[in-house]
């Protein structure tokens, strides 16, 4: 470490990759600067608004509070990283087109993320669930009717997936 860089690795999105970063040098700037995930947002880079939500390990955090040096070891899903592949939308990404549970989009990703998080927990949340579930992640556009709709429609969409292969 003569050159004060931590030598880190991380799976982000299933794929571990090494990387060489400063000990004060946020989650979330690495993801957006150094690996062009830019479906993470910097909102308020504080730990107020959600924008920023990822996934470590499977638990929603806000990326802008966490250090990337801390991630070493672990897995990071962000919004590229929850389609179920290529070229395809999760369930969530799909409600929320369809429903047009988003405006600007600019808090969609980490409402996505956090809702997903909360899919994968609670399979079948009521409304109060969702609306618990999603709190810390601001949407200044809608009136957030709209993306408990969604959520409440991927859960549905889920439910009657058929499983996936090989389990």
């Amino acid at each position: 470490m003569t050159d004060g860089l931590h030598a880190i690795t991380v799976t982000i999105n299933g794929e571990a990759r090494p990387l060489r970063v400063a000990p004060s040098r946020t989650l979330l700037d690495v993801l957006r600067s150094e690996l062009g995930l830019t479906g993470t947002k910097k909102g308020c880079d504080v730990g107020d608004c959600g924008a920023c939500t990822v996934l470590l390990d499977g638990t929603p955090v806000n990326a802008c509070l966490v250090l990337a040096v801390e991630v070493d070891g672990a897995a990071v899903t962000t919004i590229e990283g929850i389609a179920p592949a290529a070229g395809q939308l999760h369930p969530l990404q799909q409600s929320f087109m369809d429903l047009g549970a988003s405006q600007c989009g600019f808090c969609t990703p980490g409402i996505i993320v956090m809702a997903k998080a909360l899919l994968d927990r609670h399979p079948d949340p009521s409304e109060e669930d969702i609306r618990f579930g999603l709190a810390g992640n601001i949407c200044r556009c809608t009136g957030y009717t709209k993306i408990i709709e969604a959520v409440k429609d991927a859960a549905r969409r889920l439910a009657a997936a058929p499983p996936p292969a090989g389990r």
